[in-house]
């Protein structure tokens, strides 16, 4: 909640952040780009962890900076944690604020959400008055609350305005939409697809996956190859190695664990695999990894 002249600077290197007005307007000023400005119902997008500013006029200077770990200082570095503090997920200058900003954010990022949110441009925006979302009402409604399970609803909640608005946004002319994200609409590669993706550790093969999708196997190497931009097991090889590096950041996985749940028969199956891909063992990307 914030009364003007407000401005805050993003720095907390937050993979993605979503933002929508309840009240009031907003401006989200990127350091490369054009600012967005946002009206009740709008949403925005901002990828990291480029820092952002978010104000209520382009042209305030910040007087509070966000940093990793829910730091929030003043420019000299004076903590604003309680001194900001309204209430209940609640952070502003003024409990009556005109304007409230709904934000929420994914600290951790992964190679499977990578290969949706990669296509995003840094900062998108929807309108509210051509994007009417009923999650966002609830949203509001639910943040304030000090219930038991609230964190857990409000995740869901999170993860389903974030669909809602990815969903929106890729129906969009101007949107770099992925080849496999357009082809799950289709009939028989939307069914290959979800076939590989939901079950990656099934022996699969063009033959095999062409007679669950109801087609011959030349039909669907060709389908798939035209809509997804790759051959069916070149797709499904990346969907097991991507799979594999987000496992690995949990380091209760065994290598060999992880090589089962992607389709892999050994440990050294995998291993192979995933340096002759990526250049660097299973082992090294566990330890440059952050952990989950």
């Amino acid at each position: 909640m914030m009364e003007p002249p407000w401005a805050v600077r993003i720095e907390d290197q937050a993979p993605l952040c979503v933002m929508t007005m309840a009240r009031g307007e907003a401006w989200v000023v990127p350091d490369g780009g054009e600012a967005v400005r946002l009206r009740p119902g709008d949403v925005a997008i901002a990828r990291g962890p480029d820092p952002y500013t978010v104000a209520g006029d382009p042209a305030t200077a910040p007087q509070a900076w966000i940093l990793p770990g829910e730091v929030c200082r003043t420019a000299d570095g004076v903590d604003l944690a309680e001194a900001m503090a309204l209430g209940v997920r609640t952070w502003g200058n003024s409990p009556d604020g005109s304007a409230v900003m709904l934000i929420g954010s994914y600290l951790l990022d992964g190679e499977i959400s990578g290969r949706l949110l990669d296509a995003l441009p840094p900062l998108l925006a929807l309108d509210g008055r051509v994007w009417d979302c009923p999650l966002m009402p609830w949203l509001g409604e639910e943040i304030v609350k000090d219930e038991p399970g609230q964190e857990a609803v409000l995740d869901r909640l999170l993860d389903l305005l974030l669909i809602s608005v990815l969903r929106a946004w890729f129906s969009r002319p101007e949107a770099r939409t992925p080849g496999w994200y357009r082809a799950l609409g289709d009939p028989v590669v939307g069914r290959a697809l979800r076939l590989l993706q939901n079950n990656p550790a099934h022996p699969w093969t063009v033959a095999g996956l062409a007679a669950e999708a109801g087609v011959s196997r030349a039909a669907l190497a060709r389908r798939f190859t035209a809509l997804v931009g790759e051959p069916p097991m070149a797709y499904l090889t990346g969907w097991r190695l991507a799979l594999a590096a987000d496992l690995l950041r949990d380091p209760e996985h065994t290598l060999a664990a992880v090589a089962r749940r992607v389709g892999y028969g050994s440990a050294f199956a995998l291993s192979a695999a995933f340096k002759r891909e990526r250049g660097l063992s299973p082992r090294a990307h566990r330890a440059s990894a952050p952990a989950d």
